[in-house]
């Protein structure tokens, strides 16, 4: 029978976990990029997520989450990718590993819950990408990315039993399918998609105020990220929203102090990296851990991100020239490898028995949890990305150049889209509002002297 409470609150979920992309990335990835590539930059967020549903439906979604196709001895290696279109399938109880532990919810909701969670891994990706990737390259990079390398990954740790979770390997929310998976691709594409423009490589932001919009969006959509994971409304999912939170803000203070301590001064973009840096790290744990865990969780990814977008990224001879604007490299996939490595330190058998029993961490008596977390989870989901993102961009460089020509990022969104996210005259000083009204002035005089030469031919 239908747990239409838990139904609800999973529909719910998911329209929480989609509003972080749209608007809550294009608002916050859009605001932190310079005015004239704001278009672009919330386009590519735009058709990340349609993109995906698009290919999700028809064969993302049953390759993640579908019947084994792949077997390699006991070990179940990829799911079937047919369309999960039909009445069938999507108004059939929803199908998911030791389904005796979990509401019964509706197929279509499942399907729409994990949509979001596929919507927003590649959407993460144009942080690093931002004022200069060719947008037809980026149109053909998320659908063959998605299908090609976040099914894969999903059906190893969540679908259908896959392999890693065969073998004990646990994330509860994404740390490694979403965030590990978002960062590390994100670093190899702008490896190969190459730099911005040598005289805007500083970081500009344009809008600190929509910024604000837009993180307040995805910090709040994540309780439906990691709340809507026990798949309905359960204790699990009060535990995981109460931890999300409480990791998030101890990870907003740790920034601030890290930039004051070392930098002189908080800074706005930096607290919102830090928010960034504990939901990430959370996720991986979040209905597994007590609050003690959540805040170590919280306070550990806030700090290995700020060194390693602060001392490492954007420092070091190895990595400086990676052009990774926004740092998705040190905000996703360092705390999504923290995250997941501390589940397995603190997973709690008084928690997880909620949605997990028998998992411990170890902390309380398996050290062996940390080593499925590190060498499963980490190395295995690093590996297959950082291959499969490489192969597919090479590929693609081989149809379209990967980067946008010059002359276009000059102009910037006029020349790629053909419109501007801002009235020129709306912001321009009095002598710049003069100087183009006297410009409109002269074209129009000389289109009507061109237009009465024409009568008079």
């Amino acid at each position: 029978m239908l747990d239409t409470g838990s139904n609800a609150w999973m529909l719910t979920a998911a329209t929480l976990v989609g509003l972080q992309s749209v608007p809550g990335l294009m608002l916050l990835y859009g605001g932190m990029t310079k005015r004239k590539y704001a278009i672009n930059t919330m386009m590519m967020v735009l058709y990340a997520f349609a993109i995906v549903l698009i290919i999700w439906v028809l064969a993302g979604y049953m390759f993640a989450f579908g019947p084994t196709l792949v077997k390699i001895g006991s070990l179940n290696i990829l799911g079937t990718p047919i369309p999960a279109l039909t009445s069938n399938i999507i108004a059939s109880q929803a199908s998911v590993p030791a389904a005796q532990q979990y509401p019964n919810i509706t197929m279509s909701t499942l399907i729409f819950f994990q949509f979001v969670f596929a919507a927003i891994t590649p959407a993460l990706m144009v942080g690093a990408l931002i004022e200069r990737m060719n947008f037809k390259a980026w149109m053909l990079f998320v659908p063959l990315w998605s299908l090609l390398v976040y099914s894969p990954v999903a059906f190893w740790l969540w679908g259908g039993g896959g392999w890693l979770m065969q073998l004990g390997v646990v994330d509860f929310s994404g740390g490694y399918v979403i965030h590990v998976d978002a960062g590390i691709a994100a670093f190899i594409a702008a490896a190969m998609v190459g730099e911005r423009l040598v005289e805007e490589r500083k970081l500009q932001p344009h809008n600190l105020t929509q910024v604000a919009a837009g993180l307040g969006l995805v910090w709040l959509g994540w309780n439906g990220f990691n709340g809507g994971d026990p798949y309905g409304s359960t204790i699990d999912a009060a535990i995981a929203v109460i931890n999300t939170n409480l990791a998030t803000a101890v990870a907003v203070v740790v920034w601030m102090i890290l930039d004051m301590a070392y930098l002189e001064r908080p800074t706005f973009t930096g607290a919102v990296s830090g928010a960034v840096a504990g939901l990430v790290g959370i996720t991986p744990a979040a209905g597994y851990v007590n609050g003690v865990g959540a805040v170590i969780i919280g306070a550990v990814s806030s700090a290995a991100a700020w060194y390693s977008l602060n001392m490492f990224q954007f420092r070091s001879r190895l990595t400086k020239r990676i052009d990774d604007a926004l740092g998705v490299f040190s905000d996703h996939a360092v705390p999504g490898i923290i995250g997941g490595i501390l589940a397995g330190v603190f997973a709690d058998p008084r928690i997880t028995k909620y949605v997990d029993p028998g998992l411990t961490g170890a902390l309380y008596g398996n050290p062996f949890q940390v080593v499925l977390q590190l060498l499963g989870g980490v190395a295995v989901v690093i590996a297959y990305d950082a291959l499969m993102t490489y192969l597919i961009l090479k590929l693609i460089s081989k149809i379209v150049p990967l980067r946008a020509p010059p002359q276009a990022l000059r102009i910037g969104d006029r020349e790629m889209h053909g419109e501007v996210a801002y009235d020129e005259f709306a912001f321009a000083t009095q002598g710049d509002a003069e100087r183009l009204a006297a410009g409109v002035v002269v074209s129009v005089i000389n289109n009507t002297i061109n237009n009465n030469k024409e009568v008079s031919s």
